[in-house]
């Protein structure tokens, strides 16, 4: 059964402004709070486009732990809601540092300065694009963690950080299967 009334998706609630978290308290549409969780999901956009230049399954699980660390970010820590999500934590970090190890067996990084999507393949330059915008998303999700004081959030920020990394790491070696 799909969604056939337009209602359900425009609800037309934030035309004033305001959106809500998924706690349901309202704030300004400019607040912290969803830049970082905009900036987040335009990251997991980036990294679906790479999927289809890829086929690189790896992008399915970040992309999953990218909408956990959104749900996350977007409820009060303190609320019953937060108990029922998947939490972050040294396993998805761990992830991420096996992938750049995999990747670094198979073909050692020159060290010398790199032009961003310039150097390697249409696919490969789509990982540079995800890794600016990965970076930037780490940037904001900082700037979300001092401003609401949100210390539950370490593992997401490491999780943010290593996966600039690997994107790195990816745009200087992933190779396209034929």
């Amino acid at each position: 059964m799909g969604i056939k009334d337009a209602n359900m998706i425009s609800t037309k609630a934030g035309d004033k402004g305001a959106s809500k978290d998924y706690t349901n308290k309202s704030y300004p549409k400019d607040d912290i709070l969803f830049d970082t969780l905009g900036t987040i999901d335009e990251l997991s956009a980036v990294l679906g486009l790479m999927y289809h230049h890829t086929r690189y399954e790896q992008i399915k699980v970040v992309q999953r732990t990218l909408q956990a660390i959104n749900s996350l970010v977007a409820t009060d820590p303190a609320s019953e809601q937060a108990k029922k999500l998947r939490k972050i934590n040294e396993k998805d970090t761990e992830f991420i540092e096996k992938e750049e190890e995999k990747m670094l067996v198979e073909k050692e990084i020159e060290p010398q300065f790199h032009l961003p999507g310039s150097e390697t393949s249409h696919a490969n330059a789509y990982f540079d694009f995800a890794r600016t915008v990965c970076r930037r998303a780490e940037r904001t999700l900082v700037k979300y963690i001092n401003e609401k004081e949100r210390d539950d959030l370490d593992f997401p920020r490491a999780y943010l950080n290593r996966l600039s990394d690997l994107l790195f790491i990816l745009a200087r070696n992933f190779q396209v299967e034929n």
